[in-house]
């Protein structure tokens, strides 16, 4: 019984975390192709 609570909690929670990463990964992504190649050669000649 204790390790299908343990089980019930710990899948729940990875769950969680698997969408939260999925949505980092697409604002990333997003992110990515709206500063397009401009941003690093920005970084690059004002170091």
């Amino acid at each position: 019984m204790i390790a299908w609570i343990c089980g019930w909690i710990v899948f729940h929670v990875t769950s969680g975390l698997i969408h939260i990463l999925l949505v980092v990964a697409v604002v990333s992504l997003i992110l990515h192709f709206v500063r397009g190649r401009h941003g690093e050669a920005d970084l690059r000649i004002r170091r």
